[in-house]
């Protein structure tokens, strides 16, 4: 025997797509300001991890090009005697014998100053040094000469100077043949370097030849900084080596240091406040989960008669939940892709503007379109199982 019971229609997936849309196409304004919320809550947490992740991208790129290789030799304090300690005079030439090392390069501090004339003090010394510098230095830095050439065997041995590029800039000096005064004596320009991240100490410099330092400056021959650069694989058996080779007879008054190891650090903690960051990101998120919530609260209020008729047309309220929460998910994913590419935007120009390339981490979108989501479905869910619970009756009636 046929049962008189009716069957509730199933909806389709179109369907339930075309029913649920059909509340945000009739109120395109709500729906902007409504999925503006969702959309900064985004925006900020995409922007805040790529920013993060382009100037963590930009760090590693540095270190890659810079290499992690270098090693940095320095005279600490004279336990003994007091002061700061000496270098020997051979201790460039003894640890270049070191097995690993590649390359070995020295300066020297030098006491007189360099100026652009004598009509500036001696005391004004712009936060510049003047030392000597061996032949090798340049390949140890990794370093290269913006215009003009570096100091060699001939040009080494006559008043001629090699700036670093912040002492070119704050002496006014932008091509070579230009003179300045170091000490008593002007000394020729031939070159210029380009920026040193691993040794901003040369950058400040006006770097002269060993020998002229010895013959006109005065220079006594010890080196006070020396920089060598391994090979990867013997980087941490030469670090071990290096003060004993350095100073034999006084290797306790030797300091090694890493140069990169500034930026391997700043390269670990980049990103350290980005927690903070992400969670005003998920406060300003929220806040827009609950502007979604109150919308879809009115919108039942407001849709009542809808409601009713689709209720006494046959629908059920488990269709009527579908319809709500679809709404609230289209609603918050609008937001959430909004949110996306304003996030990315700017993201792309921050990087842009800094040099950086642009990165944004594939995770970060997807996890913040699929919190978008989540937001949606919570802030959907009372209004539709409130909508599900209105009375046919009484929402034809309301109507």
């Amino acid at each position: 025997m046929p049962s008189d019971r009716l069957t509730p229609a199933r909806l389709r997936p179109r369907d339930v797509l075309h029913v649920g849309s059909a509340g945000l196409r009739n109120r395109p304004m709500r729906v902007m300001l409504s999925a503006l919320g969702i959309a900064i809550g985004i925006a900020t947490m995409i922007a805040v991890v790529g920013i993060s992740a382009s100037g963590k991208t930009q760090l590693l790129r540095q270190l890659d090009e810079l290499g992690t290789n270098m090693l940095k030799v320095a005279p600490g304090e004279d336990l003994f005697n007091g002061g700061t300690a000496k270098l020997p005079e051979q201790a460039p030439g003894m640890i270049s014998r070191i097995a690993g090392v590649e390359h070995v390069g020295a300066t020297g501090d030098l006491k007189p100053t360099v100026r652009r004339s004598e009509k500036i003090p001696e005391s004004d010394t712009g936060g510049l040094a003047v030392k000597a510098a061996g032949e090798d230095l340049l390949k140890a830095l990794r370093g290269t000469v913006g215009v003009g050439t570096w100091l060699n065997d001939a040009n080494g041995r006559y008043p001629s100077v090699v700036l670093g590029n912040v002492a070119a800039e704050r002496l006014g000096i932008t091509t070579p043949g230009q003179q300045v005064l170091i000490g008593k004596r002007y000394f020729t320009v031939i070159g210029i370097l380009d920026p040193l991240p691993l040794a901003p100490e040369v950058e400040r410099s006006a770097l002269v030849g060993w020998k002229a330092a010895s013959t006109l400056l005065d220079f006594d021959g010890h080196p006070t900084q020396i920089y060598e650069r391994s090979s990867d694989a013997s980087v941490d058996t030469v670090h071990k080596l290096l003060a004993r080779t350095a100073a034999p007879e006084n290797p306790q008054n030797v300091k090694v240091s890493s140069p990169s190891a500034a930026l391997q650090a700043k390269a670990a903690t980049e990103g350290a406040f980005d927690n903070l960051l992400l969670g005003l990101g998920g406060v300003a998120l929220l806040v827009g989960g609950v502007g979604v919530a109150n919308t879809m609260i009115i919108s039942v209020l407001e849709r009542r008669h809808e409601i009713g008729l689709r209720r006494s047309l046959g629908a059920t309220r488990g269709q009527i939940r579908i319809q709500f929460v679809t709404e609230s998910l289209l609603l918050s994913g609008l937001g959430g892709l909004a949110g996306v590419v304003l996030g990315s935007a700017a993201t792309y120009v921050f990087a842009v503007s800094g040099g950086m390339p642009w990165v944004v981490p594939p995770w970060a979108v997807g996890g913040g379109f699929a919190a978008t989501l989540l937001i949606g479905s919570v802030a959907g869910l009372y209004p539709a199982v409130r909508a599900a619970r209105l009375s046919p009756t009484l929402a034809l009636q309301a109507g």
